[in-house]
């Protein structure tokens, strides 16, 4: 008999099927329990979040980035005129609840940041100018 669970881990929520062993069935063809089939945990400082690719324009000496997907801006982290670092996180667009970072290509400065907290964007449009 199956049974299902919520468990959480490092704040993510995560459905798990759990089938019941037990018996001469389980003797006879021992399966591996649950705590065997899972791995030890990995430390959440050595795992990097997927960031998004990002769609770039180049004009002369500015850079476009574009949303990569449609969604919703979450949170933006930088401001008009910081200096940034390539690969450096700039902004978080929400998409389907999954957060994605909208990262520099480049070492850069902020020219322009063309979208506010709680905007939602198309695919394909402009959300940074860098300098």
């Amino acid at each position: 008999m199956d049974k299902f669970f919520k468990v959480t881990v490092n704040g993510k929520e995560f459905d798990v099927k759990v089938e019941e062993v037990g018996g001469a069935a389980a003797t006879a063809n021992p399966k591996p329990t649950v705590a065997q089939q899972v791995q030890a945990p990995v430390e959440a400082s050595k795992v990097e979040e997927p960031k998004a690719p990002v769609q770039v324009a180049s004009s002369g000496a500015e850079i476009e980035i574009t949303a990569p997907m449609p969604g919703g801006i979450w949170k933006i982290l930088k401001r008009p005129g910081d200096t940034v670092k390539k690969h450096e996180t700039i902004l978080i667009l929400e998409v389907m609840k999954m957060e994605n970072e909208i990262v520099a290509p480049e070492d850069g400065t902020i020219k322009e940041i063309l979208v506010k907290e709680t905007d939602k964007v198309a695919a394909g449009q402009k959300l940074i100018v860098l300098a």
